[in-house]
């Protein structure tokens, strides 16, 4: 059974992307209506640019996939761009300060911007949450459930208590159109918006993910390489415009005393059944993950979104021809993007834990990974009697 892996291919304006995905088992319902829908909320979220008013991100798989259900070999994914023009769009010789214009220029030995920024954006990852959504029709086999939202947009936040239901917050972020489960921050972020829109300015913001319902023992601490923490930091660092990424209290356990840190552990029979099994705590400020494996608690991750750095008024820039300076070009774009950036993280999530999972309960087909999790419940339901 190779390891669950996935590729991405494309440029913003080119004439599609696509993602190539391997390791997922046969008979998978490989279902299309919910990978589409995961694509229709990336490209929603208040503050959004008008190019998503005419890209409608829906997938055609091309292989790996018969009758609606996978077959055990590679599966490639394609979503076509309705704004294909990259080989009739203009040289921006002027790069715009945060983007990776200006690096990008000069590794490739060019003083034309537009090499660069066309696979160095973000629409890349509408091709990322394919893959993890195709990822999810794995997790909700187990009944794993990953949910991304909002918890910050400029300088209002949300109040999202620890212990809420997942599935209350998904129902009350898919309410509003900043993807945050507290009613009373929508008004407040989306005022926060328009004014930066007023401004010619951008806004960023926090994302946060969560996941229930997996067991301990995704992950390993037999090598940096197989941590799981580790992992998902660097899927969610790499998404575009994220500066940071903390897991459970993340910077703040810096700032308290062990006691205040670490979660006490016990031991309640009736919950044997859970993914627990049994081994329960009362506080998640590990957020999941302990020496990179689950713990059987839900897992927290937290991430950082800088503000987009295409702004319409400009920023002290040079022209790459002249040396001279200028002001940055404007690409079009967001004010805010930080709801579908919540879209993208719960996704790259998602992809992670299905690649941990068919790691720990490895097989060619859905029905052998069911069974290695099932002989795995039961061996630890059956501990300490059953330790060898």
């Amino acid at each position: 059974m190779p390891e669950l892996t996935y590729r991405t291919a494309g440029e913003s304006h080119g004439r599609a992307l696509t993602v190539l995905v391997e390791g997922l088992p046969a008979g998978l319902n490989a279902d299309t209506d919910l990978i589409n829908a995961e694509l229709t909320r990336r490209q929603g979220g208040y503050g959004r640019g008008d190019r998503m008013d005419m890209e409608k991100d829906a997938v055609t798989i091309l292989s790996g996939v018969r009758r609606g259900v996978t077959i055990g070999s590679p599966i490639v994914v394609q979503l076509a761009n309705a704004d294909y023009r990259i080989d009739h769009a203009p040289e921006i010789p002027r790069p715009r300060p945060g983007h990776a214009d200006l690096a990008g220029s000069l590794k490739w030995l060019t003083t034309d911007c537009r090499e660069t920024l066309e696979r160095a954006s973000a629409r890349e990852t509408a091709a990322r949450v394919a893959a993890g959504a195709l990822a999810k029709c794995l997790l909700r086999e187990f009944d794993v459930l990953c949910v991304g939202f909002v918890t910050q947009i400029g300088p209002v936040e949300a109040n999202v208590p620890d212990d809420a239901d997942l599935t209350q917050i998904r129902t009350t972020r898919d309410a509003n159109d900043v993807y945050t489960p507290d009613p009373a921050a929508v008004d407040p972020m989306i005022a926060a918006i328009k004014q930066a829109e007023k401004d010619q300015d951008t806004l960023g913001g926090i994302v946060e993910v969560r996941a229930c319902g997996l067991p301990p023992g995704l992950g390993s601490c037999a090598s940096w390489q197989q941590k799981l923490d580790g992992r998902i930091m660097r899927a969610v660092g790499s998404i575009q415009a994220f500066k940071g990424v903390e897991i459970g209290l993340g910077f703040e356990a810096a700032r308290r005393p062990g006691s205040q840190v670490h979660d006490a552990i016990h031991f309640d029979p009736a919950q044997r059944d859970t993914p627990s099994f049994g081994f329960v705590r009362k506080t998640n400020r590990a957020g999941g993950l302990e020496g990179g494996m689950t713990n059987g608690r839900p897992l927290v991750v937290r991430a950082a979104m800088k503000p987009i750095s295409t702004l319409r008024q400009g920023m002290d820039s040079i022209n790459l021809k002249t040396l001279q300076p200028e002001r940055s070009d404007y690409e079009r774009s967001d004010i805010c993007a930080v709801p579908a950036a919540s879209v993208v993280a719960e996704n790259v999530v998602a992809f992670e834990i299905a690649r941990a999972w068919l790691e720990k309960f490895t097989g060619d087909t859905l029905r052998e990974v069911r069974a290695a999790y099932k002989y795995y419940a039961d061996a630890i339901r059956a501990l300490p009697n059953a330790s060898s």
